[in-house]
This record gives structure tokens, C-alpha cells and sequence, in this order.
């Protein structure tokens, strides 16, 4: 065989060792960084991360030393992890920090529950359930959820309980006291008439009060407008003043109204009708005899005005801040001798917001106080006409629609 050739074949045998050699000496070192990252403490193995994407806890991942190695948008947003310009997110709570070292270092999982600081709130802390448990051998993976809408809830249920026990702890006992004494007195006609008088207006504010618990739970409801539609105000105004007609007779006090007429909003009559009424009655019930309590609409860069305004003595700067809060009374005397429970303000003002508007008050010592509740107006619904065209012969401003009674 010619030399030439010998020495060909001897190359291409060396090219195809040496391919081979260069092949098995990449895949060695891709399979033993394959084994490093696998093994380094910065990264997750792929089952455990795709775990974390779907859990609907807040998520942290800490490495043995307690650094931070991946965290979820949400540890950030309750302010567990935090992270200032080029520094390494960490666990913003000294309470979280001792809790991640004593898992890593003697494993197993802890439960707590924590007030931590949120970040740009210094007033408000957020009350964290966190659960630290141990990752493997070397890492720690922490689950948070943020309690602090339902812990809130929870106080406002304890309190209203506890409000509502104490209200109809009066009534109830007057009720039972009046009886035991009718029954003493029962050869005495007169003091058993008396007595049954007494017994009736006891009744009456028990039923008023429980009317209003009742009606303050149905606005406070998840369906807060189930039978929204057009709603004339007039309507609203002349059944809210019939409603308080006898009351306002017993008292001697004159309601009138005023103002633009015509006027539309988008709601529930129903509930419109009741804020209006609560409004009037409270007027009613903190005037003098002899006085008056005005209620006049107006149309205010597209809301809608319902001003009560009443000519009793005032209500103080403190008081005046706390009056749309339930069972808040100005005055607790004359509350009990009218029959208020302190409820009738926070139902007007749930009413107000479900509507899209809001309640405020004005008010100065010997000068009365005024009540106002703004709602969105509601616009035109007609069609539109194009210039030179015949009119619809119906008008479809609200303002020019003829109604029964007007």
C-alpha cells in the first residue's frame, strides 16, 4: 500500500479520536454543571418551582444563611421581602428572620401569626399568618396570607354585637321591669294603664331598633342595588315627607320643600326613599316645637342635591365628626325619649355610597344643622336628533316630561 495513503488513513483515524475525546470532555463538563447548579443553593429544583407558581400564598425561598433566593410579587406587597436600590431582597421583619434560622437550623415547620409594618403606611399594620417550614436540607420556604381585611371584619362583627346586646339589653329589661310591676299593681286600674303605656313605647323602640338592624344588614349586603332604575327625586321627597307626616304633627314641627323640580337619578326608590326618611326624622326629632325642617333639591355640576336642614341647637365640632358612625347619638337623652338607636346616619350614608354618591353634614352651635345627600344625576336617555330633523314626540329631557301630580 502506498505511503500516501497509509498516512491519510492514519490522520482521519486521529481526527475521529480526537472528535470523539473533545465530545466526551463537553458532555462530562455540561453533566458536572448540570450536577453544580442542581446543588447550588441559589437555585430551585424545576418541580418545586412550578409548585410555587400556583400557590395563592405569598411565597419566599431562603437559602441556609437566611437569603432571600426567590420571592413571590405578593411577599413584597405585604411588605414580608424588601429590597432598596442595588441590595439583595431580604425579609423585612426581625420576627421572620428568628423564625427561618430556627427552621433551618433545627428543621420542622412553625406557625405564626404577625402585625408586621406595611412599606408608605406608617399608621397601618398588616396581620400576616406565616408558616416557615424546612426546603430540603438546606433551604426554607415561607407561605404568608394577609388577614388584615378579615381580622378588621372580625372587630367590626365583635363590636356591632356587642353594641346591638347592650341596645336591646335597655328596652327588653324596661319591658320586663314594667310588667312585673303591672302584675303588682294589677287592682289598680289606673297604674296598670299607666304601666301598659309605658310598656308600649318600650315596645315600639324595641321594634324600631331591630327595623333598623335589620334594614342597616340588607344595605350592608353583597347585592347592594338589586332592583336599580330610573328614580324621579320628586317621588323620593313626597314619600320620604309622608312617612314622617304624623311625626312631625306630634311634634309641632312644619316640613317644607323646595327647589328644582324634575330631577332623575339611577337607583333603588326604595332605599332613596329610606335615606331621605332617616334624614327628615332626625331633623324632626332634634328640633324644637314650633320650628320648621326645610328640604330643598338642587342640581350641582351633575350631582344631585338633597339638602334637610332644621333649625334645632347645633351640633358640636367633635360630635359632628362621629355622627355617620352606628349607635353614635348626640344626644342619648333625647334619644331615648324619641326612640333613636344610633343607626338611622350609617344606614343613610351606606345608601349614599351603594349610589355612587356620598352624605355630609354642616352644622353651628344655636344655628341648626343641615344634612346633604349627593347623587350621581341621572342623564338624558333619549335619542339624539340630528339638526333640521323632526323632533321625537316624546321629550327625552327629564326636566320637560310631564308626571302625575306636577
Amino acid at each position: 500500500m502506498p505511503l500516501s495513503v497509509l498516512l491519510l488513513l492514519a490522520g482521519l483515524t486521529g481526527l475521529v479520536i480526537g472528535c470523539a475525546a473533545t465530545y466526551a470532555m463537553h458532555r462530562s463538563e455540561g453533566r458536572e454543571r448540570e450536577r453544580a447548579e442542581a446543588d447550588s443553593p441559589g437555585t430551585l429544583p424545576e418541580q418545586v418551582a412550578e409548585v410555587l407558581t400556583i400557590l395563592r400564598s405569598a411565597y419566599v425561598v431562603l437559602d441556609a444563611s437566611g437569603d432571600v433566593l426567590r420571592a413571590s410579587p405578593l411577599a413584597y406587597s405585604y411588605g414580608i421581602v424588601r429590597a432598596s436600590g442595588n441590595d439583595y431582597p431580604r425579609l423585612a421583619s426581625p420576627e421572620l428572620l428568628e423564625l427561618a434560622a430556627d427552621v433551618g437550623r433545627g428543621g420542622g415547620w412553625r406557625d405564626e401569626r404577625l402585625s408586621l409594618r406595611r412599606s408608605g403606611q406608617e399608621d397601618d399594620d398588616a396581620v400576616i399568618d406565616v408558616r416557615i417550614g424546612a426546603l430540603g436540607e438546606t433551604g426554607v420556604l415561607l407561605l404568608a396570607d394577609d388577614l388584615t381585611r378579615a381580622v378588621r371584619v372580625e372587630e367590626t362583627r365583635r363590636d356591632f354585637v356587642a353594641n346591638v346586646s347592650h341596645e336591646l339589653k335597655t328596652p327588653v329589661g324596661a319591658i320586663t321591669l314594667l310588667a312585673e310591676t303591672m302584675e303588682d299593681a294589677a287592682e289598680d286600674p289606673d297604674a296598670v294603664r299607666r304601666f301598659a303605656e309605658r310598656m308600649q313605647t318600650e315596645s315600639r323602640r324595641l321594634g324600631h331598633l331591630v327595623q333598623e338592624i335589620i334594614e342597616l344588614s340588607r344595605v350592608q349586603g353583597t347585592s347592594a342595588l338589586p332592583d336599580a332604575e330610573p328614580v324621579e327625586i320628586d317621588d323620593v321627597v313626597a314619600e320620604a315627607v309622608a312617612l314622617n307626616r304624623n311625626f312631625a304633627l306630634g311634634s309641632r314641627i312644619e316640613v317644607v320643600t323646595g327647589g328644582t323640580g324634575g330631577l332623575r337619578v339611577f337607583g333603588s326608590a326604595s332605599m332613596l326613599t329610606t335615606a331621605l326618611s332617616n334624614l327628615v326624622s332626625n331633623a324632626i326629632s332634634y328640633s324644637e316645637p314650633d320650628t320648621r325642617v326645610g328640604i330643598s333639591v338642587r342640581r350641582d355640576q351633575g350631582m344631585v342635591e338633597l339638602s334637610v336642614k332644621d333649625q334645632g341647637t347645633g351640633i358640636s365640632k367633635e360630635n359632628l365628626e362621629r355622627v355617620f358612625e352606628r349607635f353614635f347619638r348626640v344626644d342619648r337623652a333625647r334619644s331615648r325619649a324619641t326612640g333613636g338607636s344610633g343607626l338611622g346616619l350609617a344606614i343613610v350614608k351606606h345608601i349614599a355610597t351603594d349610589h355612587g354618591g356620598e352624605v355630609t353634614a354642616w352644622s353651628m352651635a344655636g344655628q341648626g344643622s343641615t344634612f346633604t345627600l349627593r347623587l350621581p344625576e341621572m342623564g338624558r336617555t333619549g335619542a339624539i336628533t340630528v339638526s333640521g330633523a323632526t323632533p321625537p314626540s316624546r321629550p327625552s329631557d327629564p326636566q320637560q316630561t310631564p308626571r302625575k301630580g306636577h
